[in-house]
């Protein structure tokens, strides 16, 4: 099968009479040319163009063949048209799925970041559990994502991106605000907490570190669900620092120092494995890179 280039050298020698006029159009010398059409009659087994001093003619062969041609080189068009396109719709939109503690206090500082360089490009985000953003990844319903937890299934690379710590809260009422001794990981693990639902990354990193938790006194389905039923006394929670720095301030919840146990945690962008992100998915994974929380350890 002639390449296009050949193929597109033959219609312009059909529709100008002129070998060195098609070579002229198609910005190539005119032993180039005359090379390719030579190339192509030997790849062919054809005698594609009669040459003389007047002009180049096609042969019978080359006219039945300039149709075909014809029709090959309409159709790489569209396809190219068509895989244009596609790249525009790309670069148009961006389709983002984050855990929820990533979604609240870190996404809306990058994507404002991203309207920047990036004015025309709409974003969808979608929030919840780690588990469910690292589902929508791999079923390529988000472009990227953004996890808290340890554990990914396969089919996903990663990248660190910040580092998070989660704090032990209650209200001020409650009685370990009071108390008069350090809080320990054998305590808070066989005590209630407000947890939230199974699946997410806050519940896996307490889950591991601690070895197991009591059953919940209450779980919730997001993080300013559980910190507003901590906040209104329903008892202690377990939440990122990002989450609770305004109330910890406003002493509407105090921090329970806990020792012996590390409840760091690594937050993390997703993406099909050996499909790096591009376009706005790529622009927006540099942001998060430049920008690390405020949490940040490192």
């Amino acid at each position: 099968m002639p390449d296009l280039g050949a193929l597109e050298l033959l219609l312009a020698v059909a529709r100008l009479g002129s070998l060195g006029r098609a070579a002229r159009e198609l910005g190539i010398t005119q032993p180039a040319a005359s090379g390719r059409i030579r190339s192509m009659e030997r790849q062919l087994g054809l005698a594609l163009v009669d040459r003389s001093p007047r002009g180049s003619r096609l042969t019978d062969a080359g006219a039945l063949v300039t149709d075909w041609a014809r029709r090959v080189v309409e159709a790489a068009e569209v396809f190219d048209a068509g895989a244009q396109a596609l790249r525009a719709d790309r670069e148009s939109r961006l389709r983002v799925a984050a855990s929820m503690t990533i979604a609240e206090y870190l996404l809306p500082g990058w994507l404002i970041a991203l309207r920047t360089g990036r004015p025309d490009t709409a974003v969808s985000l979608l929030a919840g559990n780690s588990a469910a953003v690292a589902a929508r990844v791999l079923s390529g319903a988000a472009d990227l994502g953004f996890v808290e937890g340890l554990s990914l299934p396969p089919g996903l690379d990663t990248v660190v991106i910040a580092h998070d710590r989660l704090v032990v809260v209650t209200a001020p009422g409650h009685p370990w605000a009071r108390r008069g001794r350090i809080l320990d990981g054998t305590e808070l693990a066989r005590t209630p907490l407000i947890l939230r639902e199974e699946g997410s990354g806050t519940r896996e990193v307490l889950d591991t570190a601690l070895g197991g938790l009591a059953r919940p006194l209450i779980e919730l389905s997001s993080t300013t669900a559980v910190k507003s039923a901590a906040v209104g006394g329903a008892g202690p929670a377990v939440l990122s620092e990002l989450a609770v720095g305004e109330e910890l301030a406003a002493r509407r919840l105090v921090r329970i120092p806990l020792e012996g146990v590390r409840l760091a945690r690594d937050l993390k962008a997703v993406w099909p494995t050996g499909h790096r992100p591009t376009g706005p998915a790529r622009d927006l994974l540099s942001l998060t890179r430049r920008r690390p929380g405020p949490t940040d350890l490192a």
